[in-house]
């Protein structure tokens, strides 16, 4: 579809963000608990003020404190220091956007590289769990830096703004309207593969849910390594231990599940780089909605921030590229194979 205006789509409030190389989104809801500035890194230092959910704080440093549950890591900002699992780290990157969708496609993959921007539903009624939460619960609906989502419109807003369309197709057929300006267009050198030299049997991941990391391996050499999120431990919530072979991979998918043991369930549309480990829904994927990372708190699958988690989709097998977005495999095919053990070191 060209660029028209289009009186239908509203206004939205401008991305006016603070101005800083890295800031912090406060990812904490209110209903759970606050998180707070305080004077000193560490749980018991006076609280300089309470941070509401979404706000943004200048990211100066990373220092290490006092454990608020686990983690010991802390945010310096020009007020004082936030527990850093509460703070999403994002940048704000705006985009030129694009006056029309590019020939003889039918839409174009995106990345928010903002922190974070609102919606619109362009299809009343909202179908989607998680947008009719967010209004039920006095919320804006959002996505987050670090979603990726397909745009299949581009038109113009009251105010002349460009504004593209989110369509969540693996989701509930609802379709958003968003400012362009904080989407980046991904390209096919975005989403290439990495290290294809390698002869794909010798690359394998280990996902060690004692010290909750992962490492690539090509061969015996590891080229890679990160802090991860697996599930819970509990009989249902905890990452299986065992020897997968991962069947499909996708740009993006919505994910949910019910709640169990008293925890509350999810429905998060956009979740971007996931790669399935196996066939009852377990991922590594990016989670955007915390930095708790090295420390067991998902329904089962992987989380990595998403810069991790776009380098480990990269550079597993099987290859996607923007044309295709997914691909899913038949046995005995199977992606780069990936292990969940439970040791202190591989």
């Amino acid at each position: 579809m060209a660029f028209r205006r289009f009186d239908g789509v509203l206004s939205l409030p401008s991305l006016d963000f603070p101005e800083g190389e890295r800031l912090g989104r406060v990812a904490v809801y209110p209903n759970y608990y606050f998180t707070s500035i305080k004077t000193e890194p560490f749980p018991n230092a006076p609280d300089v003020r309470n941070l509401a959910e979404d706000e943004l704080v200048i990211w100066q440093s990373e220092v290490v404190g006092g454990a608020k549950s686990i983690s010991r890591r802390w945010v310096q900002t020009p007020e004082g220091y936030v527990y850093a699992p509460d703070l999403q780290p994002v940048r704000n990157q705006p985009n030129i956007p694009l006056s029309e969708i590019p020939a003889g496609q039918a839409g174009f993959w995106a990345e928010v590289t903002v922190p974070y921007v609102d919606l619109i539903i362009a299809n009343p009624p909202a179908r989607a769990t998680w947008y009719k939460d967010e209004l039920e619960n006095g919320f804006v609906p959002r996505l987050y830096y670090g979603q990726v989502v397909w745009m299949d419109a581009i038109n113009s807003a009251q105010d002349g703004r460009v504004m593209y369309r989110f369509n969540e197709r693996y989701g509930y057929g609802d379709l958003f309207w968003a400012d362009a300006t904080a989407f980046y267009v991904l390209t096919e050198a975005d989403v290439a593969p990495i290290h294809t030299d390698v002869d794909p049997e010798l690359k394998k991941i280990i996902v060690n849910a004692t010290d909750q990391t992962l490492s690539a391996y090509e061969g015996e050499q590891e080229v890679f390594f990160c802090r991860v999120s697996t599930g819970y431990d509990s009989e249902n919530y905890r990452t299986p231990v065992g020897g997968y072979n991962p069947h499909r991979k996708l740009l993006s998918i919505p994910m949910g599940a019910s709640s169990k043991e008293g925890r509350s369930g999810y429905d998060t549309p956009a979740v971007g780089w996931p790669f399935f480990m196996n066939g009852d829904g377990i991922a590594i994927h990016a989670a955007f909605w915390h930095n708790d990372f090295g420390v067991r708190r998902s329904h089962g699958c992987v989380n990595v921030c998403n810069e991790d988690a776009k380098w480990i989709w990269r550079w597993t097998t099987p290859y996607v590229s923007l044309a295709q977005e997914e691909v899913s495999l038949n046995w005995p095919d199977h992606g780069t194979r990936v292990e969940v053990v439970q040791r202190s070191a591989y």
